[in-house]
């Protein structure tokens, strides 16, 4: 059953110089109970399109429904419903931890006390701070008060807009394991974020730049559709190296990823003694063929567009 159905919506931005196309016709469903990603870099249009399933931006045209309320018609319906963590902290700082709480928790019209269920596992680990300003906690901290305010009204579906941008690799973790505990609990969560890691943490995912959709599938199923031998290359000269593989013949794409870098080659096209023989004149070189990332996958779709 989907909870969210997003079907041909469009959102353009008029300046005084240009019209940016935020939102490119954009289609897809959400099942119930499940962790959609929504994975691109800044400006490829997630922003908006969060801002338009949480009622608060109108499309242009196109139709979207979460649990069969229209987002134009139906917004009042749909603010009970969800909870959403926009991309920016937006609580207010001045109010200490268990202000903002009551606070969200008075607007829907409940407490702390009636839903502390929904939140323990997140609120405990911030608790002993609850006389602390918002604006004064760290990131992770910041992100899970953000998070128990928007589960305090006890939604069924989560959106939440690069909630992981930002914070150090532990909280990180913690707050994927906190996801998953609410999908168990049978909350719909839609995520989006830029880091291409977290793709393989989400049931689904839809790959978005320029406000179009590149893909959408599992992300194994995303790694499995990628046809080309594809190698980590490290030597003592990264920049020259990169500058070497890209005038490679059977070079398809050469880019930097963290400490190495990678080479997308046509599968079997080449024997690796003859890469070998190119690179000969770099010192310490090695060359490991490995599976291609979600991360490979992205760049290759952007590379067959252009």
């Amino acid at each position: 059953m989907s909870t969210i159905e997003i079907n041909n919506i469009q959102k353009k931005y008029i300046t005084k110089s240009n019209t940016i196309t935020a939102l490119d016709n954009v289609s897809f469903t959400v099942d119930q109970s499940e962790i959609f990603g929504l994975i691109g870099p800044d400006g490829s249009g997630k922003s908006t399109l969060f801002r338009i399933l949480s009622t608060v931006l109108l499309p242009d045209s196109g139709e979207a429904k979460i649990l069969n309320y229209d987002v134009v018609r139906n917004f009042k319906e749909i603010r009970k419903i969800i909870g959403y963590m926009p991309g920016k902290f937006s609580l207010y700082q001045d109010l200490s931890v268990e202000e903002n709480l009551n606070f969200f928790a008075t607007i829907f019209e409940t407490s702390i006390e009636e839903n502390y269920e929904l939140i323990s596992d997140i609120y405990k680990q911030i608790e002993p701070f609850k006389n602390r300003r918002a604006g004064k906690l760290s990131g992770g901290m910041k992100q899970k008060l953000a998070l128990s305010c928007a589960l305090i009204h006890n939604p069924k579906i989560l959106l939440l807009d690069e909630p992981t941008t930002g914070v150090d690799p532990v909280s990180r973790k913690e707050f994927w394991e906190i996801l998953n505990k609410l999908k168990l609990n049978g909350i719909t969560i839609v995520v989006s974020t830029p880091y291409m890691d977290e793709a393989n943490l989400c049931d689904r995912i839809a790959l978005i730049q320029n406000g179009k959709i590149l893909d959408i599938d599992f992300p194994k199923k995303i790694t499995e559709k990628f046809n080309k031998d594809i190698f980590s290359i490290t030597s003592d000269n990264m920049y020259l190296l990169l500058n070497d593989l890209r005038k490679f013949k059977d070079t398809i794409s050469c880019f930097a990823f963290g400490d190495s870098h990678h080479l997308v080659l046509e599968k079997n096209k080449i024997e690796l003694i003859q890469l070998e023989k190119f690179l000969s004149h770099h010192k310490n070189l090695s060359i490991k063929k490995i599976k291609p990332t979600i991360e490979d996958c992205f760049m290759q779709m952007l590379q067959n567009k252009n």
